[in-house]
């Protein structure tokens, strides 16, 4: 039999869905990203196609990050997996630094008595196995602030020389009337953005917006010896120090949160463009929405901070990930009991398909070839498109759904023949490929529902679960209810469905 095509029979493959035509699409190669600093959509073109360089600001290591912090890493390896498809692995160069030196992990180093560098070193840790539990790939590069001291100090002297910094009282300070572009990315006027900010009064000030690049250490703070007086680095200077050295500029892409474009970012871009009277520091910034509680932003100075290590301790790190690309990574996203619940539900719907899929080919009697794969890609087509398209999370995560969906119909119609059987493996390889490159559908569906219930346990749960199947038969409720019950009490799940009754283990009771 000659191998099957869309062409051929396209009822098998769900050319057509109505309304929901997710599988009808021309291929689109080109990305697009919202750019803040234009305020636009803009297709996405590399100054290298053969070295893309992206930079995000990473962590303040002082402790355990929270899942506001787990937004921006998951948001930003979405797009690294994108640039990575698009430009090839080898091509991508993703620096996200290590802030280690600042104000709180001074203040955290000597409440603990010890040095900053044990503060650091546990909590970068600590960030990048929350990060892994999340399916956040590792950066490229992660570059580390006091491993930048040179090219901080000699970045500064270049601004001292270009007249646009100033030493003050064992300070430097960056001039803000030497860079006329300043407000740019916010889109704020210089009065306004010093009236929304807290800016330090100080009489060595010229400029009331003035901001320090470097500055005398406190007594026990790390120091470090300068032209200047000894002393450490500004927050702001550390990322255009680490940026230049580690990829050299301009860049093409610079990420973080929505809250870092004023006044870091902006202060970045005025160090930068005035050290090398460059007109360009990065061709496109990309800014992620904040991550609300109650509709208040989540942050560590707040105190209202999910931490990432209690949740993944409670659930399977995939439900957080869900629950943080289900909405535009620019919008606001609230965090809610419901929000996670949803996303247990959704991939709960979709291991139940591949599950019950894998079943179906274990007991079917073809030799099942494996997916062919121009066929998959002709089925991810929209998927492709949506994500290309500014990473619209919300309509790739719908063409999971309706890859799913197809793969359930074609479950139903218990066909045997090639043609079906050839179908129903291209649409279970999209729905795989497509789920895993979002970081999804990674775990054994078994697994996935039984967590880490013991032999004994399953057994007693499958003969719970068909004496309660056969109660409802005989329409029995009141057997049937208290067999519900105990089940509850063993911490199982029951997700009654057309196909009968499966289950899984409850999470532990979630932060929220």
């Amino acid at each position: 039999m000659a191998p099957h095509s869309l062409s051929q029979d396209p009822q098998l493959y769900g050319r057509r869905l109505g309304s929901d035509n997710c599988f009808e699409s021309s291929r689109v190669m080109n990305l697009f990203l919202h750019d803040t600093m234009s305020g636009q959509k803009r297709r996405f073109v590399p100054t290298d196609p053969q070295r893309v360089t992206m930079y995000v600001c990473g962590p303040t290591v002082y402790s355990y990050p929270h899942v506001g912090n787990g937004r921006a890493a998951v948001v930003f390896d979405l797009l690294f997996r994108v640039l990575r498809r698009l430009y090839g692995a080898e091509a991508v160069v993703y620096a996200r630094n290590i802030t280690d030196v600042d104000d709180k992990i001074n203040k955290a180093a000597m409440d603990a008595g010890v040095p900053i560098g044990a503060i650091t070193d546990r909590f970068t840790a600590a960030y990048n196995a929350d990060m892994d539990a999340l399916g956040v790939l590792r950066p490229t590069l992660e570059p580390r602030a006091t491993g930048h001291i040179q090219a901080i100090q000699t970045l500064i002297a270049r601004l001292i020389e270009n007249q646009a910094a100033y030493a003050a009282e064992g300070h430097v300070l960056f001039s803000i009337e030497a860079f006329p572009d300043y407000g740019k990315l916010s889109g704020r006027s210089l009065d306004d953005m010093i009236a929304g900010a807290r800016v330090e009064v100080a009489p060595y000030k010229r400029h009331p917006a003035d901001f320090v690049m470097w500055k005398p250490s406190k007594p026990g703070e790390p120091v470090w010896d300068s032209p200047w007086g000894p002393g450490r680095p500004g927050w702001h200077i550390e990322c255009s120090a680490m940026i230049e050295e580690s990829l050299g500029l301009p860049i093409d892409i610079h990420g973080g949160g929505h809250d870092l474009i004023f006044p870091h970012h902006e202060n970045e871009i005025a160090q930068s463009r005035c050290a090398d009277h460059a007109p360009v520091y990065a061709n496109y910034w990309v800014h992620n929405g904040f991550l609300t509680m109650d509709s208040e932003k989540m942050s560590k100075s707040l105190g209202n901070g999910v931490l990432v290590h209690e949740l993944v301790g409670q659930m399977p790190g995939e439900v957080i990930r869900w629950a943080l690309l289900v909405g535009n990574y620019r919008g606001p996203l609230d965090w809610t009991s419901d929000l996670i619940e949803q996303a247990r539900t959704s991939l709960d719907r979709l291991y139940q398909v591949l599950r019950d899929a894998a079943r179906w080919q274990s007991d079917a009697k073809l030799r099942l070839p494996p997916p062919d794969p121009k066929l998959v890609e002709v089925l991810l087509e929209p998927f492709w498109t949506a994500l290309y398209d500014d990473l619209n999370t919300p309509s790739a995560m719908s063409c999971l759904f309706a890859l799913a969906g197809r793969v359930r119909g074609l479950l139903k119609d218990k066909r045997e023949d090639e043609s079906h059987a050839r179908a129903l493996t291209d649409l279970i390889g999209a729905l795989l490929e497509a789920g895993n490159f979002l970081g999804f559908l990674e775990t054994d569906p078994d697994a996935w529902f039984e967590g880490g219930a013991d032999t004994a346990l399953k057994t007693r749960v499958e003969a719970l679960l068909k004496t309660r199947f056969e109660a409802r038969q005989a329409k029995d409720w009141a057997t049937a209810d208290k067999i519900r019950d105990e089940l509850n009490a063993l911490n199982v799940v029951v997700m009654d469905g057309p196909e009968g009754a499966t289950w899984r283990l409850a999470e532990k009771p979630a932060v929220a």
